[in-house]
């Protein structure tokens, strides 16, 4: 890449997206991070403590500070985007209309929804914006190297897809846990009922991941009719159970998103 590009804010997420593109072989004398809490950036990558230090100019501004932080922080970046600019942002909550307004200069504005599996480019990424043309041939080439990236149809998917793909590994994590937790309940040390969920989601995902079939056929081949595995489907499918409790768990989280979003047009008013 032999785009200039500065990311304010560099921490978990932002962390994830950078060590993404480094493993794929970008250039880190290509990245400027601000950021006066990071302790130390990759080799070669410029860390600046404060705005004034960032000089030059940039081709892509990333925003991967809190979104709570977005208000005060508008007046800073702003002067680094300008006409040319790709702004590429990763703040839950922050639509593109409140980023607009923000930053009325800018080339082009990308709602960016990714996860921390970017640092291993294996994250899905929601991408929503008003990017034509290079400016969106540009974010196309940013985003393949982290994982699986998707152009929504509508702002409106935004906040749903932030709970399933953003927020999503955080709910695998959980059943995971649960799964083990539950081992350990019927009798396994829980150490070893750890290891062995563990091996088993990763080896399931792998397959999934390169199989023609889709999760529900690889299930029901898995599933032999009266046998062990189709007795636990069987509970699992139960007045669909497992259904309405995801159904309650995105819903959950995507209100919340929504409701963080109208916090943040407010915010920025």
């Amino acid at each position: 890449m032999t785009v200039q590009i500065l990311q304010f804010g560099c921490g978990n997420m932002g962390g994830a997206m950078l060590a993404g593109w480094l493993a794929a072989g970008f250039d880190p004398a290509a990245f400027t991070i601000v950021d006066p809490r990071l302790e130390a950036a990759p080799a070669s990558v410029r860390l600046v403590r404060s705005i004034a230090e960032a000089t030059g100019a940039y081709d892509v501004v990333l925003l991967g500070f809190k979104p709570q932080q977005f208000a005060d922080a508008m007046a800073t970046v702003r002067p680094f985007v300008t006409q040319g600019t790709l702004l590429l942002s990763i703040l839950a909550g922050v639509d593109l209309a409140t980023l607009r307004g923000a930053f009325p200069d800018a080339g082009a504005v990308v709602r960016v929804m990714p996860n921390l599996a970017a640092a291993l480019g294996k994250s899905p990424i929601a991408l929503f914006g008003d990017a034509q043309g290079d400016a969106r041939a540009l974010t196309d080439s940013l985003m393949a190297p982290l994982g699986q990236a998707e152009w929504l149809a509508g702002e409106g998917q935004m906040d749903l897809v932030t709970a399933l793909a953003g927020s999503g590994p955080a709910f695998v994590y959980r059943f995971i846990d649960a799964l083990a937790e539950a081992a350990a309940s019927l009798g396994l040390a829980r150490e070893q009922a750890d290891r062995l969920a563990l091996a088993m989601v990763e080896g399931a995902a792998a397959l999934a991941a390169s199989s023609d079939h889709s999760p529900g056929e690889l299930a029901r081949r898995v599933a032999s009719p009266g046998g062990v595995t189709q007795v636990g489907i069987d509970v699992l499918d139960a007045d669909r159970r497992l259904v309405r409790l995801l159904e309650d768990t995105l819903r959950g989280a995507r209100d919340r998103s929504a409701e963080m979003t109208e916090q943040a047009r407010a915010a920025a008013k």
